[in-house]
């Protein structure tokens, strides 16, 4: 009797995996501002970098001003967990605290339609991304999947906030207004 060695289907790799969320980031991106890239090539050469116009974020409606304030404390906190040791009472509590701002973020994303003349746009789709993926990592933290969480919770971060962050500057949009416009 021989024995044959069968090796398990191998996962998709990490190096793939990111390439492939790359290319569905540059997807939707793409479909968001191409129809205005006249636009944003023409505002971007006109670019004034200066000090925050304080003015312009304090007229901001409250759904804006909860998703801004969100967004750079999960930055802020997200950014301290990434490079404190795992494990410990300090990763739980900040990762909890990481979670509900990551929640405002996303749920106040959903009141902020002004891109679309009131409706939801192409970005809206990393919301239900974040709302679809967030549970999941808490979940697998709490069975014990760590390589599951750990990779959830870095895309949220490097994915969700990198990503973004980029988005929110697009010359057009209001964090470019209060920085560079």
């Amino acid at each position: 009797m021989s024995s044959v060695s069968q090796t398990p289907r191998r996962a998709w790799s990490g190096g793939r995996r990111l390439g492939a969320a790359a290319a569905a980031v540059v997807v939707v991106v793409g479909a968001a501002i191409g129809p205005h890239l006249d636009g944003v090539a023409l505002l971007a050469s006109q670019a004034r970098p200066h000090a925050p116009d304080w003015a312009l974020l304090a007229a901001l409606p409250l759904a804006i001003k909860l998703h801004l304030a969100g967004a750079l404390a999960a930055l802020a906190v997200g950014a301290v967990l990434m490079t404190q040791r795992k494990g410990r009472t300090f990763h739980r509590i900040a990762g909890w605290s990481w979670v509900g701002l990551v929640s405002l973020v996303a749920g106040s994303s959903l009141f902020i339609t002004s891109l679309n003349h009131g409706r939801f746009s192409i970005l809206h789709l990393f919301t239900g991304w974040t709302l679809i993926i967030l549970p999941l990592a808490v979940t697998w933290a709490r069975r014990h999947d760590v390589s599951r969480h750990r990779r959830a919770m870095m895309g949220l971060f490097y994915g969700g906030f990198a990503v973004n962050l980029f988005i929110a500057f697009i010359p057009g949009r209001t964090m470019w207004a209060a920085f560079f416009g």
